[in-house]
Order: C-alpha cells, then structure tokens, then sequence
C-alpha cells in the first residue's frame, strides 16, 4: 500500500506539472499579440495561492509523509508567479488593477496561515488548521475555470478554454484524489476529488463546443454600404446564415 501510494504520488507530480505548464501555450499567445484578450487571470492567482498552501500542509512539520506534496506545489508556486507577471503586464488596466487586487489578498492569505500555523498551533491542531485552508482554496482553484466555462456555454466555442489546460485538470484531480485515499488524507483527497470531477465537465464541453466556430459573424464590408440599404440587407442576411 505504501508502494502505491508514493507510486501515485509521483504520478501526480507528473501530471501537476504538466498541468502548471499546459497554459504556457496560452502565455505565448498573450505575449505574441501584447494583449490578454480574454483570458482571464483569475485561475493563474488562485492556482498561486492554492500552490503555496498546498507546499506549506505538505510540509513535515505541518503534516507528515506528504513531501510530495511539497515538491511539486514549491515548484507550482514559481511558475504560477511568472504567468502572473506575464498577465499583469499584458492586461488591460482594469483588468490589470483587478488582477493585483486579488494577487495582494491571496499573498496576505498565505501569510497569515503560515504565520498563525508557526505561532499559535502545534501538532494536530496545526495539520487540521493548514489542511483546511489548503482544501478550500484547492476547491476554489478547481472551481475557478467555471466562468470560463460558462462563457464556453455562452459562446458555443471554446477558443478561451484551452484543451490541454482541461485535459490536465482531470488527470492531476483524478491521480491526487487517489493518492489521498491511498494516505487516508481527507486534505488531499476530498478537493481533488472535486478537481477530478470539474475537469471532467471541463472535457465533456470541450468535445461538445470543439467544432464549433461560436457566435463570432464577420462584419459587414465598408464596400456594401456604398450599394443602397437593399444591397446592405441582403449582405447582412447572408453573413448571418455563415
């Protein structure tokens, strides 16, 4: 049993670093066009602030036998930080000043769960404090795509919902939740179980909304309004009918 479980502790760390590096292909983009479009920025902060709580529960003197845990989750916090950089100098300003707003929450979140861990708890307490905390925002990072998800529904595309970033959801979701069953560690298990099951909703819309090329219509040209408004309708119709 111990076997399996480190066996799909490493799986995890696999898959959730694949999972951290599936949105690099969106940054490019971003950093291609010099705009966010939009994307949202929420997932990338939440992510963050999941990554920093989960490295700090896996942690021995917080939680034992969960280095792994640790490891993977350090490694997450730095990557998330860089797409979070990334996004903030690309986002429009509104966008941008929302963005830091909730970056600024998220960093006085971890330090007042890490300073109230090293300060005021010890032993169990301090494990079922960190672990709570980490659960929820793991939930809340899980759940954070749902209103790109919903703009999925909305739109019937799923230009803004890359595959790879949903595919990887499922997987790291799936290989944690059974790595916390395994550790009969309900902080692992239970918001990775959740993981597991938005990412397969996630997958599911993707291969419903996959061909579809969504509500976009092309504009009508600058030539046909030169032609009459019968010639404007006429184009109108048409271009709605594509």
């Amino acid at each position: 049993m111990d076997v399996l479980h480190f066996l799909f502790g490493v799986f995890g760390n696999a898959t959730a670093l694949f999972l951290f590096l599936a949105p690099t292909i969106t940054f490019k983009r971003i950093i291609r066009s010099k705009s966010t479009e939009q994307f949202s920025g929420i997932p990338y902060v939440m992510t963050l602030l999941n990554c920093l709580l989960s490295a700090w529960y896996g942690l021995p003197f917080v939680s034992k036998n969960n280095m792994l845990v640790s490891t993977i989750n350090g490694a997450g916090s730095v990557i998330e930080t860089i797409y979070v950089v990334v996004f903030i100098i690309y986002a429009a300003k509104k966008e941008k000043g929302k963005i830091l707003g909730l970056l600024t929450l998220v960093l006085t979140i971890f330090t007042g769960v890490a300073l109230v861990s090293l300060c005021a708890l010890h032993g169990n307490a301090r494990k079922l404090f960190c672990g709570c905390a980490a659960a929820i925002f793991s939930i809340i990072m899980y759940g954070s795509p749902l209103a790109i998800m919903r703009t999925v529904i909305k739109t019937k595309s799923v230009e803004y919902m890359p595959f790879f970033l949903s595919l990887f959801v499922f997987l790291c979701g799936t290989s944690w939740f059974v790595y916390g069953l395994l550790g009969r560690d309900p902080f692992v298990a239970v918001p990775n179980g959740v993981g597991c099951g938005l990412g397969a909703l996630q997958l599911i819309l993707y291969f419903i909304y996959r061909d579809n090329k969504g509500e976009a219509k092309k504009p009508i040209s600058a030539h046909s309004l030169e032609m009459g408004p019968e010639k404007v309708y006429q184009e109108k119709q048409s271009v709605e009918q594509v």
